[in-house]
């Protein structure tokens, strides 16, 4: 009985394998394709080691909870101002 079993899964499974094997194409692919995929993978890989930077980058950077920016600010005189 296991050997039945055993010869009827290796012939389903030949039969599978004939099925599912591709035929010769006889189709044109162009060569600029190739270059395409190259540059999609590589951009992808580009933006990936981008992002992973930033987190990387602001798990170890320092926060501080008291940042203060003091902006220059003109001091305005009377002669300063202009009377339309």
């Amino acid at each position: 009985m296991k050997r039945l079993i055993s010869v009827s899964l290796a012939v389903l499974m030949t039969f599978c394998l004939l099925v599912a094997t591709d035929r010769r194409a006889w189709g044109y692919v162009d060569p600029g394709t190739g270059l395409i995929a190259l540059q999609t993978i590589a951009s992808v890989g580009a933006a990936y080691v981008y992002v992973i930077r930033r987190r990387i980058r602001s798990f170890f950077a320092h926060k501080d909870s008291a940042v203060t920016v003091a902006l220059p600010v003109a001091a305005e005189s009377a002669e300063s101002r202009k009377i339309a």
